[in-house]
């Protein structure tokens, strides 16, 4: 889908309440195969499972209309800078904290649209003795700064994925749905190094849990509540939703506790208890699913990935189990991330069995079988829609990724420590 169409359907989609925002998903261009284009989308994980393991130590409803992006983070929102507002799509990114946008002037930014601080009226630099500035890792004021000098703006750099950036701390009126949210600090991009293909193309909107994110400045606005259900990859259409603050979110949600790491204390970890396919509970190692902050290892719901990894004695059992009862006749090969791709001709419609998760709290999260199973419309040909996590620091760590959050509501509540998940067609 060209740019061009995507900036149509966000200008055309409409907010139904200031309480929900649209989320789409602008996979582009179209792959007459699902399953070609998951395995393009998850060629970028290896780098966003690199990103998650790089933490440092350290009454209204909103809601927007969400949709998913070319590379990971993969959904994006529509949201408002400045004033007079300017348009442009961020990133949804629940491991993230600070939300940036690609500014003009930049040369090296990702072609697209760019927000232009020189034309909002609300636009202000952040100064080095800003609060905000070592927060975002900001340089500090130079030493020998003459008294009577207007002080620096704050300057800060950041990797993402295989490029870095170079950023101006700033501040001005974010607009979420009907929402405007005053002095709201992001960065200023104006320099990129490296490829920019795996880069939001506008921006990223930080729904982390740290000081600099979305829910931290805004404070008791959204009370340290929100939730997103995403569209499938086959959707192009603004019919996902981010929906910002406790009102309004489903009765129906079943909650596990939300864990904390302060090694990585951006990230939403949960305790998986166990998986099962179909009846059976899949048998793994004693503590493999055990939290560890000094290592990283858990379990970590991410917007951002698009496969679900599991650590390697996990996904050998998963996958164990799952090959067990499928009993594909002529056995199964690879393709791109996924090893267990099978012959559908060879087995019987419905022969594919579900996967839980189970969690603490008595979660048991029983993927819709779109968010298991990913088929090619050009061959019979089905994969297992998850995979082992990648041999690096990231090896402890299990993701639930975006693939298998698809049409299911997941509610955040910082608060109350919580996670939350409920069955919605988003598409």
């Amino acid at each position: 889908m060209a740019a061009n169409t995507i900036l149509v359907l966000l200008l055309a989609a409409t907010v139904a309440s200031a309480a929900d925002l649209s989320v789409y998903h602008n996979v582009h261009p179209p792959s007459p195969s699902p399953l070609e284009s998951i395995i393009a989308l998850a060629r970028a994980d290896d780098a966003r499972l690199l990103f998650l393991s790089s933490k440092p130590a350290s009454p209204g409803v909103t809601s927007a209309p969400v949709a998913s992006g070319q590379t990971p983070p993969s959904y994006v929102v529509r949201a408002g800078l400045g004033t007079p507002v300017q348009q442009i799509l961020l990133a949804l990114d629940t491991s993230a904290d600070a939300t940036w946008a690609h500014c003009a002037p930049c040369d090296t930014c990702p072609a697209g649209s760019r927000f232009i601080p020189a034309s909002s009226s609300s636009y202000a630099s952040l100064p080095c003795a800003s609060d905000w500035c070592p927060l975002f890792d900001g340089q500090p004021c130079p030493a020998n700064q003459d008294a009577n000098a207007a002080l620096p703006t704050c300057a800060f750099s950041k990797p993402f994925a295989d490029a870095s950036f170079q950023a101006a701390l700033g501040s001005d009126t974010l607009r979420l749905g009907k929402d405007a949210i005053a002095n709201y600090a992001f960065g200023c991009v104006g320099v990129v190094t490296g490829p920019t293909t795996n880069l939001p193309k506008q921006g990223l909107l930080g729904l982390g849990r740290g000081p600099m994110s979305l829910l931290s400045q805004t404070g008791s606005r959204y009370n340290g509540v929100f939730s997103y259900c995403l569209p499938s990859y086959k959707s192009y259409y603004f019919s996902g939703s981010l929906r910002l603050g406790a009102a309004g979110q489903p009765r129906n949600v079943r909650y596990t506790p939300l864990l904390s790491n302060p090694h990585r204390p951006s990230l939403y970890y949960v305790n998986v208890t166990g998986l099962s396919v179909g009846r059976a509970w899949v048998k793994v190692p004693a503590g493999s699913f055990a939290f560890d902050p000094s290592s990283g290892a858990g379990t970590v719901i991410d917007s951002g990935t698009v496969i679900t990894r599991w650590t390697a004695p996990v996904y050998a059992a998963l996958r164990e189990e799952f090959r067990r009862q499928v009993g594909a006749p002529s056995g199964y090969t690879s393709l791109g991330a996924f090893d267990t791709c099978f012959n559908t001709d060879e087995v019987a419609a419905g022969g594919a069995p579900a996967v839980t998760l189970h969690m603490d709290g008595g979660v048991d999260l029983t993927l819709p079988m779109e968010n298991t199973l990913i088929h090619s419309s050009a061959t019979p040909l089905a994969c297992l829609a998850m995979a082992e996590a990648p041999q690096n620091v990231n090896s402890v760590v299990n993701v639930v990724a975006n693939l298998q959050q698809q049409n299911v509501r997941v509610v955040v509540d910082v608060a109350a420590s919580r996670v939350g998940f409920a069955r919605e067609p988003c598409n």
